[in-house]
């Protein structure tokens, strides 16, 4: 619960979503101080296209605009850590990783919610859209206004302490608004595109970034018979589902039909190709570990709600039951196509996300 006394560092990224954010607070008339965390900068072990000084800047406009303080914290250290590291650890593995739910567990609110708290900040505060709520002291996750832009699936692996002391003022508004605001507050950002990429990171391809730190391996690419169609250049490079291009079937006598990932040989290097509606890719149950529960819906298996296994995915339907390794077994009302390992599965009720873990 908020009071107008309580002080608020606002993590400002240089964006738009940020900088109205903290726009709101000051209007509520909280004590707001902005922060830009830097994460990643170019270094000679791996490189990215990080813009931090460029976001910086615009970051420190938008503070100087608001009348408000400004600081800057570098986490570059942790960030390589529990980030970067796990990334290609992840990937020689042969998962498919999702950097961003780490980072938002352990750099976002973990070590920048620590610093806020240790300058005596009451609150942390990000542009997400997403929103929490608190019934009886205890706090809740929900679905942004915006479903288009929603990032619980990000956040999924918040906990009670990182919720109770975090704020989500563009939880209860959609993409058009927020613009809306920044062009009527004359922000200095307002028209700034939004930055895609790997988090903190920047603009450049994961087999770009991965081909730094994981040597290229050439294997074969296979059919499900064992038939050699092509040549792989690492595994690493491919996620299940993904369209495999640079195989002809019309060399081999038959029909050319579009070839989809539908299996990895990690102990022979192989890559299995199939047709998008092989059998192998559709799964009607599947293993996660690593759960992270937000609230105590631990203790209510077996649990009928919905997943979400990536990012806007429509809500599947689905029954939680606890297996005998302390994980989950997931069952689908209806089969999921394409479901790789390292991947996240995230839990719903209603507009509530109860938490989630990593597909086995």
């Amino acid at each position: 619960m908020t009071k107008k006394k309580d002080k608020i560092l606002v993590a400002m990224s240089g964006g738009v979503d940020s900088a109205v954010t903290a726009s709101i607070l000051v209007g509520q008339g909280y004590g707001v101080t902005g922060v830009y965390m830097r994460q990643w900068s170019d270094e000679e072990e791996v490189k990215g296209v990080c813009t931090w000084k460029e976001d910086r800047r615009e970051a420190i406009k938008v503070a100087a605009f608001l009348g408000i303080p400004f600081l800057t914290f570098n986490f570059e250290k942790e960030y390589k850590k529990f980030v970067v590291d796990y990334l290609f650890k992840e990937y020689k593995k042969g998962n498919t990783p999702n950097p961003d739910v780490l980072c938002n567990k352990f750099i976002k609110f973990g070590f920048w919610l620590d610093k806020a708290k240790e300058l005596k900040f009451d609150f942390l505060a990000t542009g997400h859209y997403a929103s929490i709520s608190n019934k009886k002291g205890e706090y809740f996750l929900e679905k942004a206004k915006d479903k288009n832009k929603d990032q619980t699936y990000f956040l999924h692996q918040l906990n009670q302490d990182q919720l109770k002391h975090t704020l989500f003022p563009l939880g209860k508004l959609n993409k058009k608004q927020v613009r809306k605001i920044a062009e009527k507050k004359e922000l200095p950002n307002a028209n700034r595109e939004e930055s895609m990429g790997i988090c903190f990171i920047g603009e450049v391809s994961i087999g770009e970034f991965l081909a730094q730190k994981i040597k290229p391996e050439k294997g074969k690419i296979i059919l499900n018979d064992g038939t050699q169609i092509g040549e792989h250049n690492g595994l690493h490079k491919y996620t299940l589902g993904q369209r495999q291009l640079g195989v002809d079937m019309k060399a081999r006598g038959k029909k050319s039909k579009a070839m989809y990932v539908i299996a990895k040989n990690l102990q022979k290097n192989e890559l299995v190709v199939g047709e998008r509606e092989d059998p192998l890719l559709y799964k009607k149950e599947i293993k996660v570990k690593n759960i992270s529960w937000i609230s105590g819906h631990e203790s209510k298996f077996p649990l009928n709600c919905e997943v979400r296994l990536r990012h806007r995915q429509v809500l599947q339907k689905c029954t939680i039951k606890k297996d005998k390794n302390n994980g989950l077994t997931v069952n689908f009302t209806k089969k999921q196509w394409a479901l790789s390992p390292g991947q996240f599965a995230v839990f719903y009720k209603k507009n509530v996300c109860l938490g989630g873990g990593e597909i086995n």
